[in-house]
């Protein structure tokens, strides 16, 4: 009979230390997926030029500036660089009311390097001139706030917002622009 006692009661303690040693490890296993979860922030600043596709009434197929009071259609394709993002380009599918310049409607991305992409909104006005800082090729220009609505990869619940500087130029008919922000994103480390 003790020889039974004393074999359970070291297989009761041996289940002890197994079950001590699961709990540690389930721990440490749920620390390291909080640490892959938490946000960080960045800078974001991105350069970039455009190429108008399409400026016109919206004939195009899936036509979305059905509001009158944004008629026109406009497209871009951009390409450029970003501090946080490398090699990038950009999309533009936005509608534009030419009397007054208001834009809105769009549908914008990044699409980085690894394929990664970030979607941001915006909206605003297109103002003819040049501000006193601009060069004086600068025959239009937009400062407008801009808004981090998530992505793709790592850019999965990405937020931030910023500031965009961008202008249409004479030398050449290119959008050019110039963006400076902060995003918050997962850290991936």
């Amino acid at each position: 009979m003790k020889k039974i006692i004393y074999i359970l009661s070291h297989l009761i303690l041996i289940l002890l230390v197994l079950t001590y040693e699961s709990c540690i490890n389930k721990s440490n296993r749920s620390n390291q997926s909080d640490r892959k979860t938490e946000m960080i922030t960045s800078d974001f600043k991105a350069d970039f030029t455009g190429t108008y596709l399409y400026t016109g009434p919206d004939t195009l197929p899936a036509p979305h500036c059905t509001d009158t009071i944004l008629p026109i259609r406009v497209k871009v394709k951009c390409t450029g660089t970003s501090d946080l993002m490398g090699e990038i380009n950009v999309h533009f599918d936005f509608c534009v009311n030419p009397n007054n310049g208001h834009y809105g409607n769009v549908y914008s991305y990044f699409v980085d390097s690894d394929s990664d992409t970030l979607f941001v909104g915006l909206e605003g006005a297109v103002i003819n001139g040049k501000t006193d800082d601009h060069p004086s090729y600068v025959t239009s220009y937009w400062k407008d706030d801009f808004v981090i609505l998530g992505g793709t990869g790592k850019f999965e619940d990405a937020t931030g917002n910023g500031k965009t500087d961008d202008y249409n130029s004479s030398e050449d008919q290119n959008s050019h622009h110039h963006w400076e922000g902060q995003i918050m994103m997962k850290n991936k480390d």
